[in-house]
């Protein structure tokens, strides 16, 4: 050991001393720490694009992507058949449902619960293996904690220990608390199963279970989430950006979806829907009808016509709101999207790009032609009777300020890049400069890092008058312009989309991020700007849905790159021909897993069904990675350097040791 650098480190090992204050206790700490580096690395599971599918979400996080059923064929193999091993499955996902099945069939209760609770502990014990007793311990509801231990670290090969262990079970049984005490052993295994999830952006819009996800994510142990361009949407809502607020409420009435908008979070469309009807009320609205899909109940007429009026109204208001941002912030250079500007309202046409349109419908009441952009007195009142119903949302600001503590713009962990959709790049691959709120350019992962630092800027209260404002304002700029990272696009064609027929008109050309991104060189100076080393390093995105069914693989640059958009929203399924990718890295490498449509967690309950799963290794180790391996690895060893200075200066004398105060 080296002579310590007094200066530099007496001060910290001296506040560590109090934390470990013998040589015994130091000693202690480094002989654990140095065994947790040589466990298994923990699974990491890795999801995007949810989009409020709340029930293919959960299902997905109840068998984690497959790697429950794996363990379950891994410990059990033949020793079961198929079906058994399936019911266990579907157990250890939705114990409370199953067991209620379970007790109308079984003739013999108690000898299903001895059985059961067997492999149970079986199962638990190896989903923990890769874990200290102390993290486990920490896992186990308390009124089961002991019990659990017990069963864990006994094994029933021992004759000493069976008639302990089946004495327990009996117990278990006699006393009431077998359904109980195999809803917390589902729940351990659960925890146990995955060590870290990554969501890669998009929990918010299209399905109606948004609010639920969060609900979950609030009690759930480890998480990320990369921000993705609809959760920013919902952030500017929450944060007090007007265009936010029409934009998410258009969304939900496009998709039918007004759940999360008003059973999660009690926004207040009345006002919306009285503006509405009194405005077109004789409106057919068709470019406005609801995407309703097969999951959706049915329509009544008067619901789909009212839902399709107020669809219009708020998409007016939006692009007058946006219009008018457009012009408060000419450094954005979205002036060519104040489509309002550009309509004849005579005629009924719209000028683009030099070339003259005929739009679907002309009925625009709340249009000055001469002042496009200018709100009326009614849609003055009508949005601000919205921004109050969003400030005034307890749980909307409650997930958004989750969102906040467990996020940010991008990740790196354990040599891989995570990000929800793209780095902007300019047409040689090289990174792109993007001027931000201080007038200076930035690129690569500096861009990124200070986006982050202006969104968080929009929710804190020290934050100067200003800079705040144009934070709230950026929302916007994130969600469609040009150069966001979360965009990256020529334009949003919202407006085209809706009012006219040309389908040259709805194209949104792609950034050359999506265009270049198979390209293992550049994805290498992705990497390099952001400091992700390692010779097996990755980035990971969603975003955009991956094309199976014409052949578009989600393994890009030769390995470099994984795009694992979800492609849980069922408004996608035609389109990509499967419900998406999620991927599991464990201590043998990388799988990747494609999915096939949820049904729902009632069939998943009654009839078994799983969401099925082709599962593609991507990358296998050629050892086992250890904790040592991870960035976990890198902070433990450390600490280990750290305590180790400590029993240097305990042993020479430049720190005495102290009795721990009782």
């Amino acid at each position: 050991m080296k002579n310590l650098n007094l200066e530099n480190d007496l001060r910290y090992l001296q506040l560590l001393s109090h934390s470990f204050p013998t040589i015994a206790e130091a000693s202690t700490e480094i002989i654990n720490l140095q065994a947790i580096l040589n466990l298994p690395k923990g699974t990491e599971h890795f999801l995007a694009d949810i989009h409020g599918e709340q029930e293919a979400f959960q299902h997905v996080l109840k068998n984690a992507s497959g790697n429950i059923k794996r363990k379950v064929n891994e410990i059990f193999g033949n020793q079961i058949r198929e079906s058994e091993k399936k019911e266990l499955c579907t157990l250890i996902y939705y114990p409370r449902e199953k067991l209620e099945l379970v007790k109308e069939k079984e003739d013999d209760i108690d000898d299903w619960y001895h059985i059961t609770i067997h492999h149970l502990v079986k199962v638990c014990r190896e989903v923990s293996s890769k874990y200290t007793r102390s993290k486990v311990r920490k896992s186990l509801p308390p009124e089961f904690s002991y019990i659990i231990q017990e069963l864990l670290h006994e094994r029933t090969e021992d004759v000493d220990k069976t008639a302990y262990v089946s004495a327990i079970i009996d117990t278990i049984i006699s006393t009431g608390s077998a359904d109980d005490f195999i809803v917390a052993l589902s729940n351990v295994i659960h925890r146990l199963a995955v060590d870290q999830l990554h969501i890669l952006g998009d929990i918010y819009d299209r399905g109606p279970g948004a609010h639920i996800i969060m609900d979950v994510m609030h009690d759930y142990h480890t998480w990320d989430i990369q921000w993705g361009n609809h959760d920013i949407l919902w952030m500017g809502a929450c944060a007090g950006n007007e265009a936010c607020m029409c934009n998410v409420i258009r969304l939900s009435l496009r998709y039918a979806n007004l759940a999360t908008l008003e059973e999660g979070y009690g926004i207040n469309l009345i006002p919306l829907a009285t503006f509405a009807l009194d405005t077109y009320g004789n409106d057919p609205c068709e470019e406005f009808l609801p995407r309703t899909l097969s999951s959706d109940p049915m329509m009544d007429t008067k619901t789909r016509m009212l839902t399709a009026r107020m669809h219009k109204a708020i998409a007016i208001l939006q692009f007058k709101l946006e219009a008018q941002l457009a012009d408060k912030h000419p450094e954005w250079d979205m002036a060519d999207r104040k489509l309002l500007d550009f309509i004849d309202y005579e005629k009924g046409t719209i000028t683009l790009d030099g070339k003259t349109y005929q739009l679907t419908s002309n009925n625009f009441p709340t249009i000055d032609p001469k002042c496009p952009n200018r709100l009326t007195e009614a849609e003055k009142l009508l949005i601000q009777r919205l921004h109050h119903s969003f400030n005034v949302s307890e749980k909307l600001h409650r997930h958004i300020r989750l969102m906040l503590r467990h996020g940010c713009m991008y990740a790196v962990i354990n040599n891989n890049l995570l990000f929800h959709a793209s780095v902007p790049l300019n047409a040689d691959g090289s990174l792109k400069e993007v001027m931000l709120y201080d007038g200076k350019k930035y690129k690569g992962h500096e861009l990124l890092h200070n986006i982050g630092m202006i969104i968080r800027a929009a929710f804190q209260a020290d934050t100067a008058d200003d800079e705040r404002e144009y934070a709230i304002d950026y929302f916007l700029y994130l969600w469609c312009g040009k150069d966001s990272p979360l965009f990256d696009k020529s334009k949003m064609a919202t407006f085209e989309r809706y009012f006219l027929t040309e389908k040259s008109t709805h194209k949104e050309e792609k950034g050359f991020y999506f265009k270049l991104r198979d390209n293992a060189e550049i994805c290498d100076r992705i990497m390099d700007s952001f400091g992700v080393e390692g010779p097996n390093r990755h980035i990971i995105n969603g975003h955009v849905p991956v094309h199976v069914k014409t052949g578009e693989n989600p393994i890009k640059a030769n390995g470099k790159l994984m795009v694992i958009d979800g492609g849980f929203s069922e408004a996608y399924h035609k389109e990509t021909g499967i419900a998406g990718y999620t991927l599991v890295y464990h201590s043998r490498g990388f799988d990747l897993v494609q999915h096939e449509p949820f049904t729902s967690a009632t069939d998943a309950i009654q009839r078994g069904t799983d969401i099925l799963g082709t599962t593609q290794i991507v990358e296998m180790s050629a050892k086992r990675m250890r904790v040592s391996d991870t960035d976990k690895g890198k902070e433990i060893q450390q600490q280990i350097n750290d305590l180790e200075k400590l029993l240097y200066a305990y042993r020479h004398g430049i720190i005495k040791e102290r009795e721990r105060k009782k």
